[in-house]
């Protein structure tokens, strides 16, 4: 029972909801309506433990400001981190990219199979407690993947390789077919799964119970707002992580760089290939810091004060098909035996699955959109891969924020049933199908590339990086280094441009004496052109990134006002006792058919366009070097539309199958009545 009077609030006279049951002694006393607080809401602390400034923080806000805090470092860590430190990683501890593939992967493989049990027997638990759980977890997680840097000893970068055109044969001899030494460096694969792992357990309850507890505690026109407002802050966690990320990579990976009396080594800087950056320092920073959550969401009560009368005052919304799902409803979820038709219920709810498949499709096209913009931007526009990187994040994180803000205040103030927000869905979802014509008329061709797109001035041929002026230079295929001529045609490297020399003007580096390099193809004076060819791609002479942009930032903002309002629906369309059970089953689906699939996808389409794959010295085949732009344009614009339109199609079978449930005003006070009796 609660003893403070100040934490009871009165029904509004609509019959008793459920879980609030009679009143037991020392509870305090009832209102006029017979309706008392939940016996589980009650003060902030732990135990006796209840300090009076604690007291400010037991409410919906406070909660929010506790699970965006936790959402945002949990982004951080899983988005953002750990994608900007897979390069780093594959090259200190020799793993491929599949390999680092399974790494990325093992965070979602916990979050499926977890996601429907904790759902399932969290919706009746402690939801704050479960959510100091996760912090605990993430935390852990985090501490995991970090060490590999301390067991894993200094990092020895070796001798410095050449790009220029060497032709003595001593130069290259080890650029031989070789298996490479076994080293225990690739062991380490396991601990970083076991890291990710991990952090998939921690971030299941998040998601799901989370979400849900704030739909418990808020009105249900506010409900919309709220979710809107923590899922902008789970974007912004990405953000921080890229940026934070970006920076500790410019630090060396051992703090201080090694002095090396031998002369076949040199020191490394940060443009030197063998560069390795401090991936493991954010990780180390995040576990103490999610740690440091776990103190408020473990002072959280059951319910937050005023529970009893919000859920006093919603009237349901549930999917009604008229049979008898609502009443058998009330008597399952009390033990496992009871999850199989818990889920059967659920799988049966045809509203329930066109939400979830329209927003697995949207999910597909987010999550592939969100690990290659920044390689669709570099390869059409010409950029380099870190500026690409920074627009791709300018682009996605606000935009996809502003959608979640804006499509939770519209359905908060226009008050929107399940039936309108579905529809809101619809109009929302055909404006980015529209948006998405970008892809047609702000593509571009590519720039002349010597033994790709065209010969080395006459000689050579198509395809062919080895021509007679480079024949001699033993260049390799697997260093790509891309320099542009005073011809204005890119190189793949100054050796298979045929340059001798370097040196360095201003602090910029130039190339001499290049044997494939023609004549400057306009004559602007003699002093423009003493260097021969400088590092970095050609200056695209393609203007169509500033639109390009702008169209692809509003597509995003239209993409992602459909997602609150999405997920408030599924909360809508489901019985009371099922709404954190329904997140799981759509997140897991959202991963199964989304978030997994859309990366392959979208990368099979761009690997499909690849006219220069890099071939290393034993004819592997590995990374590609050189796309055709438009076909990459169309393939990727194709699988957009393709999902958006099942996207469509499925929302409006949603809206088709939705029937509100008959004498909704009835309901809770039968269904309170019924629980009350089994109380």
């Amino acid at each position: 029972g609660i003893e403070n009077p100040a934490f009871e609030t009165p029904c509004s006279g609509l019959g008793q909801r459920s879980h609030a049951g009679p009143a037991r002694a020392g509870a305090g006393a009832a209102d006029p309506a017979g309706c008392g607080p939940y016996p589980e809401e009650g003060p902030c602390g732990w135990g006796p433990c209840t300090p009076r400034a604690l007291q400010l923080c037991n409410n919906s806000k406070g909660y929010l400001a506790a699970y965006s805090l936790l959402a945002v470092f949990q982004g951080i860590v899983v988005n953002g981190l750990i994608n900007i430190s897979i390069s780093t990683i594959e090259k200190r501890y020799e793993l491929n990219s599949s390999l680092t593939g399974l790494i990325s992967a093992s965070y979602d493989i916990a979050f499926c199979v977890l996601s429907l049990f904790v759902s399932y027997f969290g919706e009746r638990g402690h939801k704050p407690r479960w959510l100091a759980f996760s912090a605990f977890m993430l935390g852990v997680g985090s501490l995991i993947y970090s060490l590999p840097h301390f067991t894993s000893g200094k990092y020895q970068y070796g001798g410095k390789i050449e790009d220029t055109c060497q032709t003595a044969e001593t130069i290259f001899a080890n650029a031989t077919c070789s298996v490479s030494t076994n080293s225990s460096l690739h062991k380490y694969l396991y601990v970083f799964i076991l890291g990710q792992l991990l952090l998939g357990v921690g971030g299941t309850p998040l998601y799901t119970l989370g979400t849900a507890f704030i739909d418990d505690s808020v009105p249900k026109h506010k409900a919309s707002l709220y979710i809107g407002i923590g899922y902008a802050m789970s974007l912004l966690g990405p953000a921080i992580g890229y940026v934070l990320g970006g920076q500790l990579l410019k630090v060396y990976i051992d703090i201080q760089i090694p002095k090396r009396q031998d002369a076949t080594y040199t020191k490394v800087d940060q443009d030197d290939p063998r560069w390795l950056g401090a991936w493991w320092i954010g990780f180390l920073a995040c576990f103490f810091a999610i740690w440091l959550l776990i103190v408020p969401f473990s002072c959280f009560p059951r319910h937050l004060p005023g529970t009893a009368k919000i859920q006093a005052e919603k009237i349901s919304e549930t999917h009604d098909d008229g049979s008898q799902v609502l009443v058998q409803i009330n008597n399952i979820g009390q033990s496992f035996k009871d999850f199989p038709m818990a889920l059967l219920i659920l799988l049966r709810n045809p509203v329930l699955m066109s939400l979830i498949i329209a927003s697995s499709s949207e999910a597909l096209v987010a999550t592939g959109f969100a690990t290659f913009l920044p390689k669709f931007i570099e390869n059409q526009f010409g950029k380099s891969s870190s500026f690409s990187a920074t627009l791709g994040g300018l682009v996605l994180i606000p935009a996809a924020a502003l959608g979640q803000v804006i499509s939770g205040i519209l359905v908060s103030r226009r008050k929107m049933d399940c039936k309108s927000i579905i529809k809101f869905t619809i109009r929302t979802y055909s404006v980015a199908l529209i948006l998405n014509a970008v892809f047609l008329f702000a593509k571009c061709g590519n720039e002349p590339f010597a033994g790709v797109s065209e010969t080395y001035n006459g000689t050579g041929t198509l395809h062919n990086l080895t021509a007679p002026c480079n024949a001699n230079c033993r260049c390799l295929r697997s260093m790509y280094y891309p320099i542009c001529g005073r011809d204005e045609v890119q190189y793949f490297s100054p050796c298979f441009a045929g340059c001798a020399s370097y040196r360095f003007n201003d602090m910029k580096k130039t190339y001499h004496n290049c044997s494939c390099i023609g004549k400057p193809k306009r004559e602007n004076g003699l002093e423009d052109f003493i260097h021969e060819a400088v590092p970095g791609k050609c200056p695209t002479q393609c203007k169509f990134l500033p639109l390009f942009l702008t169209f692809f930032f509003f597509a995003v903002v239209f993409t992602f006002m459909a997602t609150t309002p999405t997920t408030v629906a599924i909360l809508r369309c489901v019985p009371d006792k099922q709404r954190s059970f329904a997140l799981g089953v759509q997140l897991v689906f959202l991963r199964l058919l989304g978030t997994i699939p859309g990366p392959i996808l979208f990368g099979v389409a761009i690997d499909s366009s690849c006219t220069l794959w890099d071939i290393n010295e034993c004819e592997t085949k590995g990374a590609c070097w050189v796309y055709d732009n438009e076909r990459m344009a169309y393939l990727l614009m194709g699988i957009s539309a393709a999902c958006k339109i099942i996207t469509i199609i499925f929302a409006f079978m949603a809206v088709y199958f939705y029937k509100p449930p008959q004498l909704t005003k009835a309901l809770p006070r039968k269904t309170s009545e019924k629980i009350s009796a089994i109380h």
